[in-house]
């Protein structure tokens, strides 16, 4: 039987990848890869607690507003992403200050 708490393992699991892979990477890409999986296991843990409440489902329509801002925010990131290759030829966030000017 699959409880609860082996949704919030697996959600912790994802978690920590999405954390180590935001601060150990400098591409970008790989940064908005960390920050996607941050948010879905952050929707793992929504959509597990509103299966184990009591006929709540306020978890599963408030993680489909978090999909919704991922794929807003992954669009942006993208955009920017393509900017600074645009601008510097390359996606390391160390040369990502060259758009400050």
């Amino acid at each position: 039987m699959i409880g609860l708490s082996h949704y919030l393992v697996i959600s912790a699991a994802l978690f920590s990848l999405g954390i180590m892979g935001v601060l150990t990477r400098k591409n970008a890409v790989n940064v908005l890869m960390g920050i996607e999986l941050i948010l879905n296991s952050a929707n793992i843990n929504l959509v597990a607690f509103s299966k184990y409440s009591a006929g709540n489902i306020s978890g599963q329509i408030f993680a489909i507003f978090v999909i919704v801002i991922a794929a807003a925010e992954a669009a942006v990131g993208l955009a920017i992403i393509l900017s600074m290759y645009r601008i510097v030829k390359t996606v390391n966030l160390d040369r990502a200050d060259t758009l400050k000017g």
